[in-house]
């Protein structure tokens, strides 16, 4: 009896370590691919999710015995019994797509399944929530209230979200060397952004004007190779981190309108610069550091406020 369950236990352990096996080559696959560790993470997430479904309807896992038929009952799994939104399915279904044409390429299985995942079809979406003029204003004033460093800090942070649009990732990974200011002009050097693509992004006179501030409060004898943004402790701030002080500073600016994040505060920036410079998507998209126009263009579409203004007219035009 004993062995019995000895050797079950051991075939058990066996599968785990399979499983955790395939987990990290496709874990190297995506980072040969330069993808980013948040884009790594959540695909990985999204597939141990699909292989847990599958144990509880099929039983052990086999990859080679995973047929299309499987990833289309998943699909119907995730839209009827969890009720995800579209697009939070064709995130899930695009983390499997990658996986099993991984496990086809390097020969784990011999179908090509990937394909067999279908998206949802989802209307287009609105163009994202941004801060108005009012608001912005407002977080300023809550970043700046706190002691010299870290108000110099966390304002610079701040103008530069809403100044260039740079991602999250793309902030914590900059060094004192990657900004270039003079009296005039300033750029700001991404050496690593999506895709691990480098781009410059111009400074204009407000972000150069908080970052000199902020570089001040720096000692003079700081190497030029360390991070731009730094803890009290003089530690490089984490991406976590600067979401934090991001969402802290939102928090004391009591902004109720929309949830503000550092996303947020990139949606701003692309919205302000359209507003100021009309029909220059290309630009935006060089800016932003978008591969697509097509992902750019969400910010020429109408948002909720706009079609529910438009409605509102058309009772006060007497249509009621």
């Amino acid at each position: 009896m004993f062995k019995g369950l000895n050797e079950e236990k051991t075939l058990r352990t066996i599968k785990q370590d399979i499983e955790k096996e395939w987990i990290r080559g496709f874990q190297r696959d995506l980072a040969v691919k330069d993808c980013s560790p948040v884009t790594v993470k959540g695909y990985t997430q999204d597939v141990k999710l699909f292989l847990e479904w599958y144990m509880s309807v099929r039983g052990p896992i086999c990859l080679e015995k995973i047929i299309g038929f499987d990833l289309m009952i998943y699909r119907k799994h995730l839209l009827s019994d969890k009720k995800y939104k579209g697009s939070t399915i064709n995130r899930k279904i695009q983390a499997l797509r990658q996986f099993f044409r991984w496990a086809h390429n390097i020969g784990l299985i011999k179908a090509e399944i990937s394909l067999e995942a279908r998206f949802v079809r989802t209307s287009k979406r609105h163009r994202p929530m941004h801060l108005n003029r009012r608001e912005i204003n407002i977080l300023m004033r809550a970043a700046n209230v706190t002691r010299s460093f870290v108000g110099a800090r966390n304002l610079a942070i701040i103008q530069l979200f809403l100044n260039s649009g740079i991602r999250v990732a793309e902030m914590a990974g900059l060094t004192i060397s990657d900004v270039k200011i003079s009296d005039r002009s300033g750029v700001l050097r991404i050496r690593e952004g999506k895709g691990g693509k480098e781009r410059e992004v111009p400074l204009n006179k407000v972000a150069r004007l908080a970052l000199s501030t902020h570089l001040q409060t720096l000692e003079k004898a700081t190497s030029p190779d360390i991070q731009l943004f730094l803890s009290e402790r003089r530690t490089p701030l984490s991406r976590r981190a600067i979401q934090s002080i991001i969402s802290q500073t939102a928090k004391r600016s009591e902004i109720r309108r929309i949830h503000v994040s550092a996303h947020t505060l990139r949606h701003t920036f692309a919205m302000n610069y359209m507003l100021a410079n009309p029909g220059k998507l290309v630009e935006l998209a060089n800016l932003l550091g978008h591969e697509s126009l097509d992902t750019t263009s969400i910010y020429l579409r109408p948002s909720r406020e706009d079609l529910a203004e438009d409605l509102e007219r058309m009772t006060s035009d007497g249509n009621a």
